[in-house]
Parts: C-alpha cells; structure tokens; sequence
C-alpha cells in the first residue's frame, strides 16, 4: 500500500538539501541512502536519496539530480510516498497505522453506531480522532480513557462517553 510518509520543506543551504516533514513512525526504515520515494504529485518523483542527516532534530535529504537550492526549491510541498504494508508495522496489539482507522465505524459499548473515523490528528499529547457524526465532526482522544476497544479486523472502534464530547 502506498502511504505518505514525508513532505518536503523548504530548501536548506545551497547544495539541494531539503527540510523534510517526517510522517512515519520509522523515518530510518523510509529514508535510506540509495532508496526510492514515490511522489505526490508523481510527476516529480520517483525521487533516490543520496543523503540523509538530521539536523538540529529536522530531518535534511538531498536527491539524486537535484544538486543545488534552485532545483530543490522545485519540489517543496511534495509528499514523499513508500509501498508500506500497514500491517507488518504494528509493534504490539495497541499500535495501528492511521490507514486501518480511517473509515473504521465507531461504536459505543451497547454496540450502537455512533458515526465513522473521517480523520487522525497527531497531536504532541496524543492522537486525536476525527469522527463524523450526523453531519458533525466530534474529536475524541485516542486514549484508553476514551477508546477503550479497537478491532481492526471488524474496522471498529469503541468509545466511551461519546456524549460528553460533542
């Protein structure tokens, strides 16, 4: 599956490295010297890397054919996309990657429908989950205390105290 795992940012320095938004969990499994990323819009990529540093906490890549700012500068906003399989990256039974949660109908602990997971927001504190709910969209804490099931064979999720949240 073909999941975004970065953006690029703007350019850093004058020799065609860029600041890069990391959108994985495993940034040094999918940014590796010599792999390929996929791009959004695809018409800029496929993209290799040939370096890769971190600096100051953001990470810096720099593409094969693209050696200097101006032709870096082209590809700022770019989602960098990589072939994932969603299912290989859960560490334990309590880590989901955001694609096996999105769509998943919600429910509460009687089992009634409550709405669909239209979104997750990576929050510093924690996850947040976005769930339409007759035309409303209600966010829920992706913690324990408030989600205290997830089935993602079923794509269903169980909150508590749905109601105090709207």
């Amino acid at each position: 599956m073909l999941l975004v795992v970065g953006r690029i940012g703007r350019a850093h320095g004058v020799r065609g490295e860029v600041t890069v938004e990391v959108r994985t969990d495993s940034p040094n499994e999918r940014f590796k010297v010599g792999e390929f990323l996929h791009t959004e819009p695809q018409s800029r990529g496929p993209l290799r890397i040939q370096s890769v540093r971190d600096h100051a906490g953001t990470l810096l890549l720099s593409f094969e054919g693209f050696d200097d700012r101006n032709k870096v500068e082209t590809l700022r906003n770019t989602l960098l996309v990589a072939d994932v399989d969603p299912t290989a990256s859960n560490i334990s039974n309590d880590d989901f990657h955001i694609s096996q949660i999105v769509g998943a109908t919600v429910v509460d602990s009687e089992g009634k429908v409550l709405g669909v997971v239209d979104d997750v927001i990576s929050l510093p504190a924690q996850d947040t989950l976005v769930v339409k709910a007759d035309g409303v969209e209600v966010l829920v804490p992706f913690v324990k205390a408030y989600v205290p099931a997830v089935s993602i064979e079923r794509r269903e999720i169980t909150v508590r105290n749905f109601e105090g949240l709207r």
